[in-house]
C-alpha cells in the first residue's frame, strides 16, 4: 500500500539543475533501497541512480556520475536526485521506485513506483 510521488521535474536549459523529489507513505522507508529511473520517448526505462536503506551506498549510471547525486531523509521518507551540467539528452520522464532485494539495477527488483515526473532540457 506504499505511495511514491515525484516532483520537481520541468525545463531547463542545457548546463542547468533540477532537483527531484521523492515522497513516500509508509513506516517502513528505511528498510528499502529506493532508486531512480527514467525513461526518453521510444527508449526503453534505465537505471540512473540508487542508495542504500542508511544512505551509506549509492550507484549511478556511468553517464550521470559525477553530474547527479542521489541522497535520503530517512526522517522524512523522501529520497532525491540533484542533477547538475544536465544536458539534452537527460530529457525523460523520471521514476522513484523501492526495492528490498535484488538486483538494484534491475527493473523487476522494484515492488513500487512512482508515476514520474518529465524532465525536459534544452539546447
Amino acid at each position: 500500500q506504499v505511495q511514491l510521488v515525484e516532483s520537481g521535474g520541468g525545463l531547463v536549459q542545457a548546463g542547468g539543475s533540477l532537483r527531484l523529489s521523492c515522497a513516500a507513505s509508509g513506516r517502513t522507508f528505511s528498510n528499502y533501497i529506493m532508486g531512480w529511473f527514467r525513461q526518453a520517448p521510444g527508449k526503453e526505462r534505465e537505471f540512473v541512480a540508487a542508495i542504500s536503506e542508511s544512505g551509506g551506498n549509492s550507484d549511478y549510471l556511468d553517464s550521470v556520475k559525477g553530474r547527479f547525486t542521489i541522497s535520503r531523509d530517512n526522517a522524512k521518507n523522501t529520497v532525491y536526485l540533484q542533477m547538475n551540467s544536465l544536458k539534452p539528452e537527460d530529457t525523460a520522464v523520471y521514476y522513484c521506485a523501492r526495492s528490498r532485494t535484488g538486483d538494484h539495477k534491475l527493473e523487476r527488483s522494484y515492488d513500487s513506483w512512482g508515476p514520474g515526473t518529465l524532465v525536459t532540457v534544452s539546447s
